[in-house]
């Protein structure tokens, strides 16, 4: 198990480029298996969860081709079927939770597929129901063993159909989607999810050949195709950490400019922070963060206390949720911070608590921030990242403290962040991989 040690109070300048967004890497990668011949991806982030992924398409069969930095080729032509009945299958997929999502493409190609229970980050309940039913309406059947933790999915004669989604799933969303564009008729998604990541894999599959109707709404239309051929494909910037690098700048007084953010794809994620009053400006597709002393939470027309929350997109991801909260630390004022999506996300409050930070936990899903204002700051502790978002969050608050501060089990960070430390060292950061 690997550590950061991070000497706070510090403050950064400079420039920093954001890596490719992470969960729409899942979809993109697990996509490939939807064509035999060759398809190229571009500004893929060098993370763990990725890297796993692309090893597992690896022993699946799927041919890997580095093309540049970030870039690689993948030909899906010879998949081995039996590599799915192996226990390194089992194990390897096991650990990631975007594993569940090669599913999808291989029941739209091969009408079949089979995958582990997936790992993932364990911030409360995260029921895969949705993904089984959508497979279900299209016409395949569905096996689940519990003695070994095994779903298998079986749907040679699938057909078009109308699907509800019963959660507004990202994952979900494409995995029903992925079987779909190669099953026989017309297949509408309504309640679908409508975030950058799924916009990104509909114009990718649409390049390849699909045709899907109704991106970037939650109502999907989905004519069947018999093959989808090869395509080259460019991944977003990652939002998660284009606000994690605001909410950065801001808790530590820094001067950052993040480059190349794609601002309109960041829906209501920049208004969200400067409802925290942190100033930001527009250049062209660059976010600059000036350094701020001071900075002051806004309240509601009447005067009474800020919320801020989470919820499907169009609303503000539950991924920055822990960002957000770390960031109203040292604002002035008070704000409650609302996690409906998840009901463990909010527990690593306690280590911000031990740190000085004036929060009460509410309940598994509420924490009310009271601003410190800068009137004493955070001091450094040892603590332990608990899951991805969490772990940063800690290490903004590490950053902002006085002292030394140690994170173990950074691994759950490195899940998500390409060579944080190396990025935030290159602007004036003192952390060291222990």
């Amino acid at each position: 198990m690997s550590s950061f040690k991070i000497t706070g109070g510090k403050k950064l300048q400079g420039e920093i480029i954001p890596q490719g967004a992470k969960n729409e890497a899942l979809q993109i990668l697990c996509a490939v298996l939807l064509t035999k011949e060759s398809v190229t991806i571009n500004n893929i982030p060098n993370i763990r969860d990725v890297n796993k992924l692309m090893e597992l398409l690896e022993d699946m069969g799927v041919r890997r081709t580095k093309v540049g930095e970030g870039s690689y080729r993948f030909e899906a032509d010879q998949v081995n079927f039996d590599y799915f009945e192996t226990d390194g299958y089992k194990r390897q997929a096991a650990e990631l939770r975007g594993s569940i999502m090669l599913l999808g493409p291989m029941l739209g190609r091969f009408g079949k597929g089979k995958a582990p229970r997936p790992g993932g980050d364990k911030i409360g309940r995260r029921p895969l129901d949705t993904h089984f039913v959508g497979f279900q309406k299209l016409g395949a059947e569905f096996l689940y063993d519990p003695e070994d933790a095994f779903y298998t999915i079986e749907g040679k004669n699938m057909k078009g159909t109308y699907v509800w989604m019963d959660e507004i799933s990202v994952t979900g969303t494409a995995n029903v989607l992925m079987a779909a564009v190669l099953t026989e008729g017309t297949t509408t998604i309504y309640n679908a999810a409508c975030e950058p990541y799924l916009q990104q894999l509909c114009k990718m599959l649409n390049s390849m050949g699909a045709k899907i109707s109704g991106v970037g709404s939650n109502l999907l239309v989905i004519k069947g195709v018999k093959e989808l051929h090869g395509c080259e494909h460019t991944m977003l910037p990652d939002m998660i950490e284009i606000g994690s690098f605001i909410g950065l700048a801001a808790m530590t007084k820094s001067e950052i400019t993040i480059k190349n953010c794609q601002i309109r794809e960041l829906g209501i994620i920049p208004d969200t922070f400067r409802k925290l009053g942190i100033e930001m400006e527009f250049r062209g597709d660059d976010i600059f963060i000036p350094a701020q002393e001071n900075y002051k939470i806004s309240t509601l027309i009447d005067g009474s206390i800020l919320t801020i929350y989470d919820a499907p997109w169009p609303g503000f991801t539950p991924d920055l949720i822990s960002i957000i909260l770390v960031t109203a630390i040292q604002a002035k004022g008070t704000v409650l911070i609302h996690q409906k999506m998840f009901e463990s996300r909010l527990f690593f409050t306690d280590k911000l608590i031990d740190m000085g930070a004036q929060i009460i936990l509410c309940d598994p899903h509420r924490a009310t921030v009271i601003g410190l204002n800068r009137e004493y700051n955070l001091r450094g502790i040892r603590m332990t990242s608990p899951d991805i978002r969490a772990g940063v969050a800690l290490l903004i608050a590490a950053l902002s403290a006085d002292g030394t501060s140690i994170i173990d089990n950074i691994e759950q960070i490195d899940r998500g962040y390409q060579n944080i430390d190396g990025r935030l060292n290159a602007i004036g950061a003192e952390i060291v991989r222990v």
